[in-house]
């Protein structure tokens, strides 16, 4: 008999049904609410290829780097988290983006069987990193403030948890931000069931509106809080980060080793001026926040029109994203080619679904068009919804 191509780890990794879409809807004529990416008019260009002629005045920039990553961009980066929470932000390692932070930290921690807990709908990144692991991944719902932890307690008496993952702002594809009350509350469960928290924070800094809250890592030492430069300097630098505990950065270097030996120095240069550069990294993220605001009112109010109360929305107040749950029982997985065919496109809630049925919702990203782009694309999409 022929063997099965593949191991028993990957075969048990979901694909990643966004960046399947993103070829089907990738034509001309569509507007595309589907993606996740940054607005492209908005990065920094200019300032980027400065930072990288004053990086490639030093030979470092070409070499080999030590595992943790390039030491000016470790100690920017200390400094702004320790400045986030209010305490030191423990040891810090770069990696290959934030996904790699989260894949290589489910390495680290995970064993087949595992239990994980993580918001349903589910980040799929997050969902495809703890698969490669063969861990039990377990959906806790949301509401408007994030994560259900009320829920939890009665799940850590009966399992033994190892993770819990939370995209704690602007919540990816959910929307909500954890309230301050339910950061209390998991920093308290982590410190009394010894699981630990992965803290997924990409778009902590684009907000809008509302007042910030602390990071849940402000609250216990049991939070590995994970970030990058993606969204608010460039995607393709490939520049993520996690700090917390010490032991647990040791185990990931390890295994950083084994995955890359080290990440660019050239990339983790540029971006350690850049993020060292406060006056200009404020107007650049000032600029992204007003043009990410104009956009998500646009989007929320023409959905909020076409649909009324048919279709219950997330209340945008930063990020990339809004959430949305059809009350009449519309299934958005079944209109999905329609609304292609009508020249808009969306991911259908069921490609973040956990345990929950999500064949009613669908995510909506409001960084890459105009207003009036936005508003076309509402048009159009009542036309399929």
């Amino acid at each position: 008999m022929p063997q099965e191509t593949g191991s028993q780890s990957v075969r048990a990794v979901r694909g990643s049904a966004i960046r399947d879409l993103l070829s089907v809807v990738d034509r001309p004529g569509v507007l595309s609410l589907a993606g996740g990416l940054p607005a492209p008019e908005l990065l920094p260009t200019e300032r980027v290829a400065r930072a990288a002629q004053a990086a490639l005045t030093a030979p470092a920039a070409l070499q080999y780097g030590v595992t943790p990553g390039v030491v000016a961009l470790r100690e920017v980066v200390h400094a702004r988290e320790t400045a986030k929470l209010g305490r030191d932000a423990g040891a810090v390692l770069v990696t290959h983006g934030s996904q790699q932070a989260l894949s290589l930290l489910a390495q680290a921690l995970l064993d087949p069987g595992d239990v994980v807990l993580v918001e349903d709908p589910g980040y799929i990144g997050a969902l495809q990193a703890f698969d490669t692991t063969r861990a039990r991944v377990v959906g806790v719902p949301m509401d408007h403030d994030g994560m259900r932890v009320d829920e939890l307690r009665s799940i850590l008496e009966r399992e033994r948890v190892r993770i819990v993952h939370t995209v704690s702002n602007f919540h990816n594809p959910g929307g909500a931000t954890l309230s301050e009350e339910r950061r209390r509350e998991l920093a308290c469960l982590a410190d009394e069931f010894g699981f630990w928290i992965i803290e997924d924070d990409p778009y902590g800094e684009l907000r809008f509106a509302g007042s910030t809250v602390p990071p849940v890592a402000a609250f216990s030492d049991r939070v590995l809080r994970l970030s990058s430069a993606s969204k608010i300097v460039a995607p393709s630098l490939r520049v993520g980060w996690m700090h917390g505990d010490p032991a647990v950065l040791a185990l990931v270097e390890r295994l950083k080793q084994g995955a890359d030996l080290c990440g660019s120095s050239l990339t983790q240069s540029i971006a350690a001026e850049l993020l060292a550069d406060q006056p200009w990294l404020d107007g650049h993220v000032g600029r992204i926040r007003a043009a990410y605001a104009e956009r998500a009112l646009a989007l929320h109010a023409a959905l909020r029109e076409t649909f009324g109360d048919r279709l219950r929305l997330t209340a945008p107040e930063g990020g990339m994203f809004l959430w949305g749950e059809f009350t009449d029982g519309t299934q958005t997985s079944a209109r999905l080619t329609e609304a292609v065919d009508a020249g808009v496109a969306y991911v259908p809630g069921a490609a973040f679904a956990v345990q929950r049925d999500l064949g009613h919702a669908l995510r909506v990203c409001f960084t890459t068009g105009s207003p009036e782009q936005l508003r076309e694309a509402v048009r159009r999409l009542a036309t399929v919804l």
